[in-house]
């Protein structure tokens, strides 16, 4: 689950951005603020993984507050959410390290892309002790490590880079899609519909064993090299 804090001091919007994070699987909300000190004391007192932050506070700019965020509380990640589109803005919050920038009116489809983005980047790093330059680079966004041929014949629904990940994950011990999930930060749908996709191209290799109960379970098992 990624734990998600809004900072946002219409209240209004803040309830958007929470109706529209309820949407998105793997998303716990963990609260929201409406101020600049209230920002803080949240991040204080809960565990937050992403923020959801305005510029725009009635108690300090937002950039003003990613810079003390950055000393504070280093291991959170910030997306901003807001009107500003002054070039001095938008250049220091990427300065400090912002992971999107996203222009108000917010848009349900930009929206979810960003926060997709996210978790799929996180998903990358998750369990790697070391990371080669090809996870690298499609951490930073270098779309050309994806081989081309495979994007386009990707089906709808079939992201290439989280279907990299899911073969990273799956092994030759086997893996139901709940534990495939977990593994990727995901639902069960999720994993399955990739488990499946890598299956339907003989990339693994899908079993029904029965539990204790009787009852049949899906594994899937990575192919030996």
């Amino acid at each position: 689950m990624i734990k998600v804090a809004i900072a946002e001091d219409d209240y209004r919007v803040a309830g958007i951005h929470e109706k529209f994070l309820l949407t998105i699987d793997g998303i716990e909300i963990v609260g929201k603020a409406l101020n600049g000190k209230e920002t803080l004391s949240l991040l204080e007192e809960n565990e937050v993984d992403l923020l959801l932050l305005d510029i725009y506070m009635p108690d300090i700019l937002g950039t003003e507050l990613l810079r003390k965020i950055r000393q504070k509380f280093p291991q959170v990640d910030v997306i901003m959410i807001t009107a500003a589109t002054n070039k001095h803005m938008v250049e220091t919050a990427l300065k400090n390290g912002v992971y999107d920038y996203i222009i108000k009116p917010l848009k349900l489809e930009r929206f979810k892309e960003g926060i997709e983005n996210y978790r799929r980047k996180q998903n990358l790093l998750n369990g790697a002790e070391e990371l080669g330059q090809d996870t690298i680079d499609q951490f930073l966004g270098n779309r050309k490590t994806v081989k081309s041929t495979e994007v386009k014949g990707l089906p709808k629904g079939i992201d290439p880079l989280t279907l990299q990940k899911v073969r990273q994950i799956v092994n030759q011990t086997g893996l139901t899609a709940e534990e495939t999930g977990e593994k990727l930060g995901a639902s069960r749908t999720t994993a399955r519909r990739y488990l499946e996709y890598l299956t339907s191209i003989g990339e693994v290799i899908a079993e029904l064993e029965y539990g204790i109960v009787g009852r049949p379970e899906r594994k899937y098992y990575g192919k030996t090299p």
